[in-house]
C-alpha cells in the first residue's frame, strides 16, 4: 500500500527540471534573435534616389515591399533589401562617326553627336524596375552606380533615339545640316517623347552638334570662304579708292573756285597797294635789306607781265 508521502513525492515536479526548461527556452530565444539580426537589415536610400524595396524569403517567394524616397531608411526588417534608382537628370551622348556616319539626302557622309538629357519619373520607379531594368547586386552598384539606368537606357531609349536622329539628318542636304541643328534636335526630341509617352522615362532635351564633313568638303568650303573674303577685301579697296577720288575732285574744285575768286579781286591798284605796304614793312625791319624792283615813272612798283627782252 502506497503511503501519502510516496504519492506526494511522485506527483510533485522536481525543481531542477523546471529550471532546465527555462534555460532551453531562453537559449532558443537568443538564437532566434541572433538569426533575425543576421537576416534583417535597415536599407538606406540617399538624397536624389528612390529606393525599390524587396522582401526575400527563405522558403517562400520574394516580393515587392514598397518604395522610399531618400534620404531615408525603412527600419530594420527581416530579409529586406533595396535597389536605389537615381531620379536626377542624366546626360548621355550618342556618336555617329566612322562606320556610323549618316548619308544626307545628297549622299554626303556626315559625322555628328547627339546629347540627350533625361531622368526617371519618381512616381513610376516600380514600373521602371519591373519592365525596363533589372535589380543589381551590391557589388555591381559599387562598381558602377549607373548600372541600373544604363541597362534601362540601353533597353528602351538608345536605339529608337539613334534611329530618329539618323532619319532627321537623312532628310536634309549635307550643307544644310549645319544650319538646321536646332530644328533637328527639336524634331528628335518630339519623336522620342511621343515614343516614351507611357514609360517612366522623362526626356528633357536633345541637342545635335559636333558636325563633321569629309575633309574634301571641308577644304572646299574653306577655299570658297577664303575667296569670298578676298573678293570682299577687293570691293572694300575699290570703294576706298572711289571715295579718295571723290575727295580729290572736291578739293580740286574748291581750289579752282578759290583761285577764281582771288583772280577776280586782284586788280592792278590792289597789287600796287600791297607792294607799297611790303616796302613800308621792310623799312621798319631791324635787318638791312636792299630790294631792287622795277618802278614806273611815278616811283611806284610796276605790276603786270613784262617781256624779259624788252628795253
Amino acid at each position: 500500500m502506497t503511503t501519502p508521502r510516496a504519492i506526494l513525492s511522485a506527483t510533485t515536479p522536481r525543481p531542477f527540471a523546471s529550471a532546465g526548461f527555462a534555460s532551453a527556452l531562453a537559449f532558443a530565444g537568443a538564437v532566434a534573435a541572433f538569426l533575425w539580426f543576421l537576416g534583417s537589415s535597415n536599407p538606406f536610400t540617399p538624397a536624389g534616389y528612390v529606393g525599390y524595396l524587396t522582401k526575400g524569403a527563405i522558403l517562400g517567394k520574394s516580393r515587392f515591399y514598397g518604395v522610399q524616397r531618400g534620404p531615408t531608411s525603412a527600419g530594420r526588417t527581416w530579409l529586406l533589401d533595396v535597389t536605389n534608382v537615381s531620379i536626377t537628370p542624366y546626360t548621355y551622348s550618342e556618336d555617329f562617326t566612322g562606320n556610323d556616319a549618316v548619308l544626307s539626302r545628297d549622299n554626303l557622309k556626315i559625322a555628328f553627336r547627339v546629347h540627350t538629357v533625361w531622368r526617371v519619373d519618381e512616381a513610376r520607379v516600380p514600373l521602371f524596375m519591373e519592365r525596363y531594368s533589372t535589380t543589381a547586386s551590391r557589388r555591381e552598384v559599387e562598381k558602377d552606380p549607373d548600372t541600373i539606368v544604363k541597362t534601362a537606357y540601353g533597353n528602351f531609349v538608345r536605339e529608337p533615339l539613334r534611329t530618329f536622329a539618323r532619319d532627321e539628318v537623312q532628310r536634309r542636304n549635307g550643307l544644310e545640316v549645319k544650319d538646321a541643328l536646332i530644328p533637328i534636335g527639336d524634331a528628335v526630341l518630339d519623336r522620342i517623347r511621343r515614343y516614351a509617352g507611357d514609360s517612366p522615362f522623362i526626356l528633357n532635351s536633345v541637342v545635335v552638334g559636333n558636325i563633321q564633313y569629309p575633309s574634301e568638303v571641308s577644304d572646299a568650303v574653306s577655299r570658297k570662304l577664303a575667296a569670298t573674303q578676298e573678293l570682299q577685301r577687293k570691293d572694300t579697296e575699290i570703294e576706298i579708292e572711289r571715295k579718295e577720288r571723290t575727295k580729290r575732285e572736291v578739293q580740286a574744285q574748291g581750289i579752282a573756285n578759290a583761285m577764281e575768286i582771288i583772280r577776280g579781286q586782284l586788280s592792278p591798284m590792289y597789287v600796287q597797294h600791297e607792294a607799297i605796304e611790303a616796302q613800308k614793312a621792310q623799312v621798319g625791319s631791324p635787318n638791312h635789306t636792299v630790294v631792287y624792283i622795277p618802278v614806273g615813272p611815278m616811283g611806284v612798283p610796276l605790276t603786270g607781265t613784262f617781256s624779259a627782252t624788252a628795253r
